[in-house]
């Protein structure tokens, strides 16, 4: 053993993985380097606890960094202890955890650290996809140590004592800590977009174990599913009235109400998350227009367009559920772009990733149009014209080129008010009605909003054993 049972890394192994489950590895291991005295320094299992155990009966492979030992910095075996459990996991196909706490690079170790380092992130390039890899950031991490959180699929971040940055905040020009604080849970996620939850250290493990429960251990896992005790022809009423915050009409078609959204703090105008259907995980998103308060009022509204940042945060999501075979519900209420001159800066480029996501990915894709679905955005929402399997839509659900005022305003501009009212109520029956929609077979079946549910369910069962192949290629360049 390490002879750190009682420390706060092991601690929070101990609190994060069912009880009594947690077998350490490479406990023995101290630092190898002696230069500046380092030798005459003690380096219990040389700042990291490594080893595996289980969530909920799934097991899990994980390092928790020992900040009492030379401030949890990094050196040669520090990094090899983190590789070994990376390369075990990617053998056994089971998730890796980091619980970070780290000072940095060990300076003492120079070019071994520094190489360690680096044959971590090799690592964590070669696990992408292929098994899912989580790190909840507890104290400093800070400088190359910033990447490893980045490389991976999920960060979870302390929301009072926690700093994640690249540069610190003091060292940017003009800027003090207590001025803007770029290393803090809240910028980190809801500025730069890198952590998905935030909370205290007991939410962080619980909402962990949550996460842990939904993925698959792998990408060549099927046995991702639990038993369905919730209705699967359950009607959810009232449905239609959720239109504007799709975080709750998520959460009343997903068994039992439970939604698990990622990335919930940056740009809320995109919702991202997982969800059970019939005891499968599924990956949701959905343009949302509004964000409800606790209490019932409209905390934020939005434009349903698509921005910058939330195809960005879409694009991660759709990838991330193609890699590991997670199937993909859409909920689509778009009319355009966000129109800025921040936002043209990268709106194309940022479209053009989620489109290639969802066109790219070849897992079971259904989608439901709830709103307005209108011109090239609508497309880009996971449309029958980019791959999606089924498409549903709402009664009340809008799709075509634009409003059907604006068409009529534009095509009979030199017309009185009367006309264009005329011919705008004929544009929306024949061109940008759901009716006009299905009849040309971009939608396969119009549904009442309360039936969702079943449908969705009906429509993933059918999806089930769906094999689509792509072109033979090495990978693509968007």
């Amino acid at each position: 053993m390490s002879g750190t049972a009682q420390n706060s890394a092991m601690l929070r192994i101990q609190s994060l993985l069912d009880e009594n489950s947690f077998v350490e590895i490479g406990g023995m291991i101290t630092a190898r380097a002696t230069d500046f005295n380092l030798q005459q320094k003690k380096t219990p299992a040389d700042g990291v606890i490594t080893g595996y155990g289980v969530i909920d009966g799934n097991l899990v492979y994980i390092y928790s960094q020992d900040a009492s030992v030379l401030n949890g910095s990094i050196g040669e075996m520090h990094a090899k202890k983190i590789v070994r459990i990376y390369e075990m996991a990617m053998k056994m196909g089971a998730p890796v955890i980091g619980l970070i706490d780290c000072a940095g690079l060990r300076l003492q170790e120079a070019t071994d650290a520094l190489n360690g380092f680096g044959e971590i992130y090799l690592k964590q390039s070669l696990a992408s996809g292929v098994i899912p890899q989580i790190t909840a950031i507890m104290g400093n991490c800070g400088g190359g140590v910033a990447i490893m959180p980045t490389l991976t699929d999920f960060t979870f971040m302390e929301e009072s004592k926690a700093k994640l940055f690249v540069n610190s905040p003091n060292s940017l020009e003009g800027n003090i800590q207590d001025k803007f604080n770029t290393s803090s849970a809240k910028f980190q996620s809801e500025e730069s977009g890198i952590v998905d939850f935030i909370g205290s250290e007991s939410e962080i493990f619980e909402q962990i174990r949550q996460l842990i429960k939904v993925l698959p251990a792998s990408n060549k896992d099927t046995l991702q599913y639990e038993e369905c005790t919730d209705d699967l022809n359950r009607v959810c009423q009232e449905l239609e009235n959720c239109i504007g915050d799709t975080s709750i009409l998520i959460s009343n078609i997903a068994d039992d109400n439970v939604f698990i959204e990622v990335k919930s703090n940056i740009d809320k105008s995109m919702i991202t998350g997982f969800i059970r259907l019939n005891g499968v995980t599924i990956g949701c998103l959905a343009n949302r227009t509004q964000v409800f308060a606790l209490d019932g009022t409209i905390d934020k509204e939005f434009d349903s367009v698509l921005s910058p940042s939330g195809c960005e945060k879409a694009a991660k999501f759709v990838n991330f559920c193609d890699a590991f075979n997670i199937p993909i519900l859409s909920f689509t209420n778009v009319t355009g772009y966000d129109a800025s001159i921040a936002s043209e800066k990268s709106i194309a480029k940022a479209v053009a990733k989620l489109t290639y996501s969802f066109a790219n990915a070849n897992v079971p894709k259904v989608n439901v149009i709830i709103g307005k679905a209108f011109g090239s955005a609508y497309i880009t929402m996971n449309s029958k014209a980019i791959g999606a399997d089924i498409v549903y839509a709402w009664p009340s659900a809008e799709i075509g080129m634009m409003d059907a005022k604006l068409a009529a305003k534009i095509m009979y501009a030199d017309e009185n008010v009367i006309v264009m009212n005329e011919k705008a109520s004929e544009y929306r029956e024949l061109q940008s009605s759901a009716l006009s929609a299905a009849k040309r077979g971009y939608v396969d079946s119009i549904i009442e909003a309360k039936d969702t549910r079943k449908y969705v369910i009906g429509a993933f069962e059918m999806l089930f054993t769906k094999k689509e192949d792509r072109p033979n290629k090495k990978h693509g360049t968007v």
